[in-house]
């Protein structure tokens, strides 16, 4: 699994000079990310968008509720620890509180309980966590099968990877199929959505990147965004103020 991450990023820093005058500012490696983004439209079109369909439509709405809980339960331990990471005192004893009536009363995470108790879902990932410690984000870029990323967030991932509960599964079989059916699940919740894209966007990719980032920018920095990060400029000394020679000589 670290493979589409570690690919991502040397092929990106390998096309780093591959950007035009027109380039976003944000988005210096476009011509790369384009490239990649239509490997994964073709993989998700002759693979994963119709094993979706095909499971959504076989599997019962309850059984996919339960499935999706679940997993949903898992990440709640990654949260945690990244809430913890992040000093968030309030958030990090409501996902706690979540993981523990969930893993118990709901079942093993099959049915989320805790939202019915009204106890807030705080999903937290490491590049949230490098991102509220004024790591900046970096170039934006799409990873192969992952999808959209940024430089911050994609060496983040390693450690996401790590430190999720299903890879951490000792039993290959289990852990295999335990991936295949969280990545089926969680393409299924967007199909909806994928549709509504495909028909709206004149520009998938465009929409996709500008929709990603200012996500990512107000999950990070909620209560004040980070600046648009520019990567065709120069970098520019600020220059030295010169005093005003109308002004009358402080007084000693």
């Amino acid at each position: 699994m670290l493979w589409p991450v570690a690919a991502g990023l040397l092929l990106a820093l390998l096309q780093g000079c591959a950007t035009g005058p027109d380039a976003n500012p944000s988005d210096p490696l476009e011509p790369f990310n384009r490239g990649v983004f239509r490997f994964n439209e073709g993989v998700d079109k002759a693979i994963l968008k119709p094993v979706a369909t095909a499971y959504r439509d076989a599997t019962p709405a309850p059984v996919r509720t339960g499935v999706n809980n679940f997993f949903g339960n898992l990440a709640d331990v990654w949260s945690l620890v990244n809430n913890v990471l992040q000093v968030k005192v309030v958030e990090a004893a409501d996902t706690l509180f979540r993981v523990g009536v969930n893993t118990t009363i709901g079942l093993g995470g099959l049915i989320d309980v805790a939202t019915e108790m009204k106890i807030e879902k705080h999903p937290e990932d490491f590049g949230q966590t490098l991102g509220f410690w004024g790591v900046r984000a970096g170039p934006y870029v799409v990873l192969p099968l992952l999808g959209p990323s940024t430089m911050r967030d994609s060496v983040a991932k390693l450690v996401d990877i790590k430190g999720d509960v299903v890879t951490n599964i000792d039993r290959i079989p289990v852990r295999n199929s335990l991936v295949i059916l969280r990545g089926v699940d969680a393409r299924a919740s967007f199909l909806g959505a994928g549709d509504l894209l495909e028909s709206a966007a004149l520009d998938k990719y465009t929409f996709s990147r500008d929709v990603f980032l200012q996500r990512r920018r107000s999950l990070i920095v909620p209560s004040s965004p980070e600046t648009e990060e520019r990567y065709d400029l120069p970098e520019v000394t600020a220059p030295v103020k010169a005093a005003n020679p109308a002004s009358p000589p402080a007084a000693k």
